[in-house]
């Protein structure tokens, strides 16, 4: 289907099938860069630079074939998204995994088994939406910022307080809103990162091939440092589902709130996402930090962003700058995406009564990750992202 359907994914993404009478409240092309938003981010710059350090060039081969295999798993869940998913009184949609799990499984006659996966898949939603989707966020912003200017450390206090606001701001109006400034910040913030990459990549053009060549022949033939072959798969194909997100689900959730009265045409929307996301996001990161040599730095061995800002900043005088701006977007969307997912999530276990407690208690836990050391929180936020994936795949 991603092969097959790819044209008419990009036919539907630019608006040719919208119909606004159709159910939902958001465009494909919304549903889209909403869905982005929440997975375009730090994966894709400090992810694949440690990807290339740990497992060597070849981690990149799995990270695209395996993007290959994460487009056909979002085009599942984005289509079950539409299939299964609930429309209220006054027109919001409530959607995702949760609704898929409790709604699909009680049609194959297995009630008690899809409510008690739906629950299990809120609650390590709500997990993973205030540790790794709020909190690692803005500590990630604050430490990219302060990597030019240390006057955002000294002060992270404040910086905690202005970034609470803005994302509060922008929460309070609910997917409507999120879209409509994720359908701006996201092309933007894509547009900047991918020119500055195509100006490394093109002014280093005689060496691609080359880069190209040890991609594939450390792809099959993994030194034994690496853990050999099997070891660089796992190091690229875990890197390229912590970037994607792909089975784990939470894209379903913005794409349940797309107008259309056909489950399969935002199915065939959301399989573009791991396709922009890894194929052509990572490939250049990783091109990038290849190029420069900035993966044989020993200095910056495990230090991913610094590692990509060392990348950028040794071809692009300034770009280091450039980059702390793209990763403070990159973070802000991130965190405004997955509040509403956590909000979904909220919504199925309590009801829309106390939908405000999760709003002001993401707002807040914005604020801590700026002021916070966050090691165990991460580790915890990870968990509970990756065991998103369990009832989901299931």
């Amino acid at each position: 289907i991603n092969f097959r359907a790819f044209k008419h994914s990009i036919e539907v993404i630019k608006g040719k099938y919208d119909n606004p009478d159709d159910k939902g409240q958001i465009s494909h092309f919304q549903a889209l860069t909403s869905a982005l938003s929440g997975t375009i981010g730090l994966g894709n710059i400090a992810g694949v630079a440690i990807a290339v350090t740990v497992g060597g060039p070849g981690a990149v081969f799995w990270m695209m074939f395996i993007a290959i295999f994460s487009m056909s798993a979002k085009f599942v869940s984005g289509t079950l998204s539409q299939m299964y998913r609930k429309i209220n009184s006054d027109g919001s949609i409530d959607g995702g995994p949760m609704y898929y799990l409790d709604m699909g499984l009680k049609e194959t006659g297995r009630p008690k088994l899809g409510r008690f996966l739906g629950v299990l898949y809120a609650i390590f939603i709500i997990g993973g939406a205030l540790g790794g989707g709020n909190m690692f966020q803005s500590n990630q912003t604050l430490e990219a910022l302060g990597s030019v200017n240390p006057f955002f450390s000294e002060y992270n206090w404040v910086f905690g307080i202005l970034l609470a606001c803005l994302v509060g701001a922008v929460i309070i109006g609910g997917i409507r809103r999120i879209a409509e400034v994720t359908s701006r910040i996201v092309p933007t913030m894509c547009l900047v990162y991918v020119t500055s990459a195509m100006f490394i990549i093109i002014s280093n053009i005689a060496r691609v091939p080359e880069m190209i060549q040890l991609i594939f022949t450390q792809a099959f033939s993994g030194d034994a440092i690496y853990g050999g072959v099997l070891g660089v798969m796992i190091i690229g194909i875990t890197r390229a589902a912590f970037s994607n997100e792909a089975g784990i689900g939470s894209a379903a959730i913005a794409h349940s709130a797309a107008k259309t009265e056909e489950a399969a045409r935002e199915g065939i929307v959301s399989m573009v996402g791991p396709f922009i996301d890894t194929v052509v996001i990572c490939s250049m990161t990783a091109l990038v930090v290849l190029l420069t040599g900035a993966y044989n730095d020993p200095e910056l061995a495990g230090k991913g962003t610094a590692m990509t800002a060392s990348a950028f900043g040794s071809a692009i005088p300034g770009a280091q700058v450039v980059l702390a701006v793209v990763v403070c977007l990159f973070a802000y969307s991130t965190m405004i995406s997955w509040e509403y997912y956590g909000e979904r999530a909220w919504e199925y276990l309590f009801g829309t009564g106390s939908m405000i407690v999760f709003r002001l208690l993401f707002v807040f836990f914005v604020f801590v990750g700026a002021v916070t050391q966050l090691e165990n929180v991460i580790n915890f936020s990870d968990l509970m992202i990756l065991s998103m994936a369990f009832p989901n795949i299931i």
